[in-house]
Order: structure tokens, then C-alpha cells, then sequence
């Protein structure tokens, strides 16, 4: 799924290109930023899996999203959403490469999804947070996002359990 793009204050989140590939796997695949996420970790990534994010700007469901900073053009995150059939309802997700972390850009990338849903007659935006991520879980509390439920899932090439929160906000 396409958009015409994002713009916030110090970002703009522009729609995933193949040529982001090896951006998307240094943050997801990463042991230490993608440890809270479902993707396994580069030592655990067959090269089937690697060679799916090739094809996720030809996704029909989800919309994936690299971040970059307006002033430098620099990558700094990634963020997603899954819009459901009647449009009433966003499912997001973000990640911020470690370089950038503790500089509000997670809290800007899901302001910008939430104004875009918004704009786009949404009615609710969920998003699921690992219960782990403390900076994550935060972000979501700052924005008003509230727990509805909680859910657990297995990190890829692992026999690791992750638990998640559930979180939703009314728009």
C-alpha cells in the first residue's frame, strides 16, 4: 500500500523503496533496537526472510514507511500501518534506529500516523507494544493511547515468548 507521504515538523515519512532493504535489517534485525519486535535477529535471518523485505512496497495491506529527517534527508526510522477494510480503523507500528533514540522522533513518527488517520476519517488506531519496551509503552501513555488488551508472540528463529500490551486510542 501506498501513500502520498508524511510530513511532520522534523520529518518526512515517505513510502519503503527496495533500495531500503539493508536500512530496514540494520534496525529489525538488529539484536539490541529489534529485540522487542517478532523479526529474528541477522544470526537467526534465513535469506528467504531477507529477501521478503524486497517485495513490501508492493504490499496491498500495509503501508511501510522509512523516516528521514527534512533537513539532512538521513533515514532515521521506519513506521507502518494496516488500515482496516471500512477505513475506521489504523494498526500501527514504528522503529527508531538507535542513533536517533531519545530525540522524540518515535513520538513525532506516531503523531504523523495519527494525524494522517485522522484526517482520513479513522475512528481508532491500535498499536501493540512489546511490555518490555519502556520507551515505546511511554510514548504511547504520552499520546493518550490506553491499554485494551494484552497479547504474547514467538521471536522469529527463537524459542523466546514475547508479551505485548495492546494499546488503542479513540480519535
Amino acid at each position: 500500500m501506498k501513500i502520498e507521504g508524511i510530513e511532520t515538523k522534523r520529518l518526512n515519512l515517505r513510502n519503503y523503496e527496495k533500495t531500503d532493504v539493508d536500512f530496514i535489517i540494520s534496525i529489525w534485525n538488529d539484536p539490541e533496537m529489534g529485540k522487542y519486535m517478532p523479526d529474528p535477529s541477522i544470526e537467526n535471518m534465513e535469506e528467504e526472510y531477507r529477501k521478503s523485505y524486497e517485495t513490501l512496497e508492493e504490499d496491498e495491506e500495509c503501508c511501510y514507511l522509512i523516516s528521514e529527517c527534512l533537513e539532512t534527508g538521513e533515514r532515521i526510522g521506519t513506521c507502518s500501518f494496516v488500515v482496516s477494510e471500512d477505513g475506521a480503523s489504523y494498526d500501527l507500528g514504528y522503529c527508531v534506529h538507535m542513533k536517533f533514540w531519545r530525540n522524540s522522533y518515535g513520538t513525532e513518527m506516531v503523531q504523523g500516523m495519527i494525524d494522517y488517520a485522522k484526517i482520513r476519517g479513522a475512528e481508532i488506531i491500535t498499536a501493540p507494544v512489546n511490555k518490555k519496551n519502556v520507551a515505546s509503552n511511554a510514548i504511547m501513555r504520552k499520546l493518550g493511547f490506553n491499554i485494551i488488551g494484552e497479547s504474547k508472540f514467538k521471536k522469529m528463529g527463537t524459542d523466546i515468548i514475547m508479551e505485548s500490551y495492546l494499546y488503542s486510542l479513540e480519535l
